[in-house]
């Protein structure tokens, strides 16, 4: 429907940044609910220019569209998350961009409720961690060296003190050290990762244990979903494989696609392709095997995505059940630590009267 258009709109180029959290969902909620209500797609986007908020983005969108550019490429242009525009990536394939916008505003949906949740979790610890920090600071700095010439006479008591405070230097150096070596490995991660061969990336990925979990289970989902979504369309799973290698928003499924279709070229079943693949969930396999037919395959592929969509919610939330117990345990160790340096010389010099 957008191909046909001939008419070319020139766009005033704008800088592309990144919209607020708020905006993306309220956009991609007022867009879905005008398709379903049976708007066309450029009709549908103007009616969102009826929200005052969502004016600009609104006419921007429908400039670019009318100018010949594809759904996902106007999201991207506008700022929207790389989640919301790779879930769009095939609507040219399959046409079905209200189903396509419903997955992508659920999922984004969770994702705004999962960094809320955690910005909520983590508050109150870290600032707890930073006032027990200065008062260990604080500690090492005054109070220990009045106990040390307090009791410079009495060597059992000065060496406990003298052991305190070379704790704590440690603990603040340690701590300092580690904050580095975070933020400079992020830093450096954001501006080298595109240039790191993919297969080093997965490799790296599969180094770190908890997110491994993860990457497994979404990578998982958005292969079943996809492969799904495209093969409501009819296409062969020659010509799906092919889509998903020369797609770019998703490097992962573009790199284990082109393993697939090399491997399929020479023979080998789709089914023992898939078994190879160290981040695909070995139920994909399950699925391959079991289904013959693409009207069945695209049935179990779609509700395996919603049932592991769910796996992931229920994995996530159990994880932030657990952050909150590790930094008071990490704060009482700071509390207890804090007692016995001052209390400690105290106990010696009584055992010495």
């Amino acid at each position: 429907m957008l191909m046909g258009l001939s008419q070319k709109i020139r766009i005033t180029p704008f800088k592309k940044k990144t919209l607020k959290s708020d905006l993306q969902l309220r956009f991609l909620h007022r867009l879905e609910r005008s398709l379903s209500s049976g708007y066309p797609l450029l009709d549908a986007l103007e009616t969102i220019k009826w929200d005052q908020s969502l004016v600009k983005e609104a006419e921007q969108m429908i400039l670019m569209l009318k100018n010949g550019e594809s759904i996902d490429k106007a999201f991207s242009r506008l700022g929207f998350h790389h989640s919301i525009t790779s879930f769009l990536l095939f609507t040219r394939s399959s046409g079905n961009l209200s189903e396509s916008l419903v997955k992508c505003k659920d999922m984004y949906q969770k994702r705004i409720t999962y960094t809320k949740k955690f910005e909520q979790i983590i508050r109150y610890p870290i600032i707890l961690l930073i006032i027990f920090s200065l008062l260990l600071f604080f500690l090492n700095r005054t109070i220990l060296p009045s106990f040390e010439n307090m009791f410079h006479t009495n060597p059992e008591t000065n060496t406990s003190i003298h052991l305190s405070m070379e704790i704590i230097a440690f603990m603040n150096h340690f701590t300092l050290v580690i904050f580095a070596l975070v933020v400079g490995t992020v830093i450096f991660w954001l501006h080298k990762k595109k240039s790191i061969p993919i297969e080093k990336r997965i490799i790296i990925y599969q180094s770190i244990p908890i997110y491994k979990s993860y990457l497994r289970m979404q990578t998982s989902f958005l292969f079943a979903t996809h492969l799904s979504s495209l093969l409501k369309t009819g296409m062969s799973l020659k010509d799906i494989f092919n889509a998903l290698e020369n797609q770019e928003n998703l490097p992962i499924i573009s790199h284990y696609a082109k393993h697939v279709n090399k491997n399929l070229g020479t023979g080998v079943h789709l089914t023992n392709v898939i078994k190879q693949i160290p981040l695909l969930d070995k139920q994909l396999t399950i699925i391959f095997q079991k289904n013959t037919n693409t009207f069945n395959l695209e049935k179990d592929l779609s509700i395996y995505a919603e049932l592991l969509l769910e796996e992931i919610h229920q994995k996530i939330l159990k994880i932030f059940t657990y952050i909150q117990p590790i930094f008071f345990i990490i704060l009482a160790t700071f509390i207890i630590f804090i007692y016995l340096s001052l209390m400690w010389p105290m106990f010696q010099l009584m055992n010495t009267i």
